[in-house]
């Protein structure tokens, strides 16, 4: 203890340039949108490429289980095809209604923060791959997100799964919408609040991203309601749904490119303008 009082006197000089250097950067960072931008560029740049290390070792040591998985889907896809009639037929490609492939960019989660209550994806594609801040991610179950921040060769992305996530969704069978958001409590389950008494629902019905929304497609797949709660005060729905998604096991994802939101966003813009 002595020794460690000894050095901190000796070096007390050069100790508080250090503190005042790094407390100087702070503040010029955190007034000046250009330098705060870089620095977070700059940081998904470095910690994107110690997670991109960090899944690859991982996916090493899960070959064993991967292989499994992969052996029991192609005896799967086997017993398809031996017991279909016409073999000949070109398979259907899924596609995403309204939404072209080369509108598309598929990537893939090297990091996924699911335990706080502001979680964060790493996904290992950036701007040089066209991807942009505000674009939506989904996979083949349903939404994971909203790009944040990128580098040119990676993003973050904002999970549902986190308490700042506010995004526009609706009940597929009456087209009755709300904001979906998170509560904090389980990774399996997200919020959809502000649904008017008048929309009919059910446990069961099908959630879905709404056409209020200038960064997901229509329609896209989010859960099912699970509870529903009434709040007596507003006299609004809260309904508890549970994802498609498993939010804690993700792998490939599409970021979806939305060429309207640009134009959207300015008209409407331009309209509270002129109010």
């Amino acid at each position: 203890m002595q020794q460690i009082l000894n050095f901190i006197f000796k070096n007390s000089n050069r100790l508080l340039f250090l503190l005042l250097l790094v407390i100087s950067f702070s503040l010029t960072i955190q007034s000046h949108s250009y330098h705060k931008s870089k620095i977070i560029s700059s940081a998904n740049f470095f910690t994107g490429g110690i997670y991109e290390k960090i899944n690859g070792i991982n996916e090493y040591f899960n070959l064993k289980i991967q292989n499994d998985e992969l052996a029991q889907e192609n005896a799967r896809l086997k017993s398809i095809i031996f017991n279909t009639k016409d073999t000949t037929k070109t398979p259907r490609v899924d596609s995403i209604k309204g939404v072209k492939k080369t509108d598309i960019i598929v990537s893939k989660v090297i990091h996924n923060s699911y335990s706080i209550y502001e979680n964060y994806l790493t996904i290992n594609n950036g701007s040089a791959s066209g991807i942009k801040p505000d674009m939506g991610v989904i996979n083949s179950a349903g939404i994971i997100g909203i790009v944040d921040n990128t580098s040119k060769n990676f993003s973050t992305i904002i999970s549902i799964l986190n308490v700042k996530s506010k995004i526009n969704a609706k009940i597929k069978k009456s087209n009755h919408f709300g904001s979906l958001i998170w509560d904090g409590k389980s990774t399996g389950f997200v919020q959809l609040i502000d649904v008017p008494r008048l929309a009919g629902v059910r446990k069961g019905d099908t959630i879905v991203t709404g056409a209020q929304s200038v960064i997901f497609p229509e329609n896209i797949g989010i859960g099912t309601i699970d509870k529903i709660y009434t709040d007596n005060v507003t006299n609004y729905y809260t309904l508890n749904i549970k994802l498609f998604n498993d939010m804690t096991s993700l792998g490939h994802v599409y970021v979806i490119k939305n060429k309207d939101r640009e134009e959207i966003l300015n008209l409407e813009n331009k309209s509270k303008k002129d109010e």
